[in-house]
């Protein structure tokens, strides 16, 4: 809701360690500076309306570090409602700007002053290592700037003892994702996201010409976005700082292109980071890429350099979510440092808020740069962790143009892939790592096409390296997938195919029917020894809902079409000054419904595992018709599909128009998304009014 809740003791809402320790502090500054990075603004909004609700004061400091050098109105008290609507908003609503003043004694102790007249005892900085660090230079000067303000006489003595240690959080904005102490950077999932879409479409025109595109990415000196961009589009060639390529790498990379022409490539993209470097320490330039591509192969291959494209847009999902957990937890750490404690960085691990010592992770990633100056690529690349490492290798296997011959005495083995349950995005992607790694192992991959069904009636095709190509961009499931329930008689005829096709393992991609799948056949191994075969179950469901893994395939896409859609019913409803109740799918989780309303700022979310009651209903219809009534312009509820047998979609669009009463100054509109098919497809269907509308009054 825009109207925020009564203001409760930090401490009854969160449980802070150390709290006699704690130092009392009534008001924090938050600013942004160096690059923009989309998700400032989630973080921003978060670290306001969670500064609130603890009973503090929240300053934004405009223009970043000039703005805090500047004083006067670039120091500004934040309310609940000034950061309403800008969720999706890229960019940073506060502005960022780099400060030459900020840099020199006399700057910072402008700026210690300017921070005294506004009482501000804690700050919030979102940037990269350079903006950290010089927070961190400011905290540990602050002291001696306080003493020297006073013997100018600009400070009285008394205010300069009411401030003596100024507390500092920070979180790392940076589409570069080049930051020690945290999973992700603030950003660097929607620069993915532009990444992608960019070369999607330069795909569909190289193969239209059977060209070469080389695209240039951001990262001086991480090869983050690169690498993983590489993965997520196909490349068929990566250049990056942290591992150069060996001494005649340009012989190599044109005899991969000659080889991916002969076997039936149309395109190919090399995806170069915009620090990429040669064994020397040489800048490896798209130009010399291009020259190299000229005079060896004799064609013409273009060069796009995306450029800030990689920053502009709204942010995806993600980058809505994650920043919002981290400013709360931000706003957690800075209401309980003492002033000795030493500044915290607060980021994601392992996808959970991580807390780790500021400086200590800027002297790691200064570290890498150092090793990369020093040709120390080994060390450097194992500095990024070993997700990145095996990131590098995954890659490395899957953009050859065929796979490398098996070694003497490798073990092969017919391994059978399929899909069980309904389709999620992702699943052609998974499948193309599954066949490509395998084959260069050695294996023979065997793909049973239309699930469950087709493994019933022995669809099996054995798959080449040039079959799974393109399915890295495919939406569905090439294989073919249903939600066929298995029948008793269906076993004997699976087993009697397995062992005609001579299987040795089973690889079943899909949801909640694929685990039982799975367990069925365990259960019979006693019994029928064509279940005696290792069987893996990798899921995947937009719904969420599966143990063993925090994310499942599919998950993520569902979120990501679920926002753009809210955000243009959000724009729509701008000017009429409406409501809309969205419908998600989930089955019986609510993960979509949950994440989906935080990421779009809905004012509630109704999901299975919480139920909805009546009392819950009368609360959400008086609360929101006193928002209207108050001068808001947009509300939003998203509700999962089976939060309630009872209370339905169509119920609650009854009840709002019924109950809402009490003014009439503005509409309405209930959106319910249709249910019935996969959520990309049945989002997308809502874009053309396909969806059920209903108009009230409240």
């Amino acid at each position: 809701m825009n109207t925020p809740p009564p203001p409760l003791s930090w401490e009854a809402a969160v449980a802070a360690p150390d709290t006699a320790r704690a130092r009392k502090i009534s008001r924090i500054g938050i600013l942004t500076s160096g690059g923009d990075s989309q998700g400032m603004n989630a973080a921003l909004r978060a670290v306001v309306r969670a500064g609130i609700h603890a009973g503090l004061q929240v300053y934004a400091i405009y223009e970043g570090y000039q703005g805090m050098v500047q004083g006067g109105d670039k120091i500004r008290r934040l309310t609940w409602q000034d950061v309403s609507g800008i969720l999706q908003q890229g960019g940073t609503v506060i502005g960022s700007a780099r400060s030459s003043e900020f840099y020199t004694r006399p700057g910072r102790r402008q700026a210690a002053l300017n921070l005294i007249q506004h009482d501000i005892e804690g700050l919030v900085v979102i940037g990269g290592d350079g903006s950290l660090t010089g927070a961190n230079l400011f905290r540990q000067e602050w002291s001696a700037l306080l003493r020297e303000l006073v013997a100018e006489g600009r400070l009285t003595q008394e205010l300069a003892d009411a401030h003596p240690q100024l507390a500092l959080v920070g979180m790392v904005g940076s589409i570069d994702n080049d930051m020690f102490g945290t999973d992700m950077t603030i950003g660097a999932d929607t620069a993915l996201h532009r990444i992608v879409e960019a070369v999607d479409n330069i795909t569909s025109s190289a193969a239209s010409h059977q060209r070469t595109f080389i695209v240039e990415v951001m990262g001086r000196h991480c090869g983050y976005l690169a690498l993983m961009a590489g993965l997520a589009t196909g490349a068929n060639w990566l250049l990056i700082p942290e591992f150069p390529p060996e001494e005649g790498w340009e012989d190599v990379m044109c005899e991969t292109i000659r080889a991916g022409r002969r076997a039936g490539r149309r395109h190919h993209i090399i995806m170069v980071a915009e620090g990429a470097l040669d064994r020397g320490g040489k800048l490896l330039t798209c130009d010399y890429v291009k020259k190299t591509l000229s005079e060896r192969l004799r064609e013409e291959a273009r060069v796009t350099i995306l450029g800030h494209v990689q920053r502009g847009g709204a942010p995806s999902a993600f980058d809505r979510t994650m920043p919002t957990q981290l400013g709360y937890a931000a706003v957690e750490q800075i209401a309980h440092t003492a002033p000795d404690d030493e500044p915290q960085l607060i980021g994601i691990r392992d996808n959970r808020v991580h807390r780790s010592p500021l400086m200590e992770n800027v002297r790691k990633t200064h570290r890498v740069a150092e090793l990369i100056k020093a040709e120390q690529y080994a060390e450097a690349m194992n500095m990024r962790g070993r997700a990145f490492v095996e990131a590098y290798q995954i890659l490395q296997t899957v953009m050859l143009a065929q796979p490398r011959p098996p070694k003497p005495g490798q073990h092969q083995l017919r391994i059978a892939l399929m899909h069980a349950d309904g389709p999620a995005p992702g699943m052609n992607t998974a499948v193309r790592a599954a066949v490509r790694l395998g084959l260069d192992k050695g294996h023979t991959m065997l793909a049973v096409q239309d699930g469950i069904e087709g493994l019933a009636r022995g669809k099996f095709k054995e798959m080449q390296w040039t079959s799974v190509h393109g399915w890295v961009a495919r939406g569905g499931a090439e294989l073919g997938a249903n939600r066929r329930e298995i029948q008793e008689s269906d076993y004997a005829r699976i087993a009697e195919h397995l062992r005609a096709q001579r299987v040795d393992g089973l690889f079943i991609i899909g949801g909640w029917m694929g685990y039982q799948f799975a367990y069925q056949l365990h259960q019979r191994r006693e019994h029928t020894p064509e279940f005696r075969l290792p069987i893996m179950c990798l899921p995947a469901t937009i719904n969420n809902d599966l143990p063993g893994t925090e994310v499942t395939i599919g998950a993520d896409t569902a979120l990501n079409t679920i926002i753009q859609v809210v955000d243009k019913l959000k724009e729509a409803a701008l000017a009429a000054r409406r409501c809309f109740v969205v419908e998600v799918m989930g089955y019986e989780c609510g993960y979509l419904a949950l994440t989906a309303g935080m990421a779009t700022g809905a004012e509630r979310m109704y999901i299975p595992e919480e139920g909805i009651t009546l009392d819950d209903l009368r609360a959400d219809v008086e609360r929101l018709a006193t928002s209207f009534r108050r001068g808001k312009r947009v509300g939003l509820i998203v509700r999962s599909e089976r939060a309630d047998m009872y209370y339905t979609t169509d119920f609650i669009a009854t009840l709002f128009e019924r109950e809402g009463g009490g003014c009439s100054t503005c509409g309405a509109r209930f959106w319910a998304i249709p249910s019935k098919a996969d959520a990309p497809r049945r989002l997308t269907g809502s874009k053309r009014r396909a969806s059920r509308e209903r108009r009230c009054n409240f």
